[in-house]
């Protein structure tokens, strides 16, 4: 287990983020969705699995003109368990970026099994 300040955690967060292409950081800006960081998933969220990170909301390829408003999509990066797998501190780091990825990969429908081919699983 590897814990860091909630500072670094966000701060890892905001650089994974960074690290995406402009045309996708320009899609996910558009998208109307929060990226929030807690401590833990709650019950209703986890339903008993081990999450670190959860996609709520309507994918992209899914979202229609005629849907009218909706409530911001959100990403949850859940701090504790990425903390309690990580084996050092660059391993963290690497789990948060891969959590993010896989994430922002729903939000554009992309699915768990795939997002695992494409290494972000």
């Amino acid at each position: 287990m590897i814990r860091i300040s909630r500072e670094e955690f966000e701060e890892a967060v905001d650089d994974a983020l960074d690290s995406l292409p402009e045309e996708i950081a320009r899609a996910i800006a558009e998208a109307n969705v929060a990226i929030l960081v807690e401590e833990e998933p709650s019950p209703e969220q986890s339903g008993g699995r081990d999450l670190l990170g959860l996609y709520e909301g309507i994918p992209l390829d899914r979202r229609s003109v005629f849907d009218g408003y909706a409530q911001p999509d959100r990403i949850f990066v859940f701090r504790g368990p990425l903390q309690r797998i990580a084996v050092s501190r660059e391993h963290l780091v690497r789990e948060i970026a891969v959590t993010v990825l896989h994430e922002l990969g729903h939000l554009f429908g992309i699915s768990d099994e795939r997002l695992h081919d494409l290494g972000w699983g």
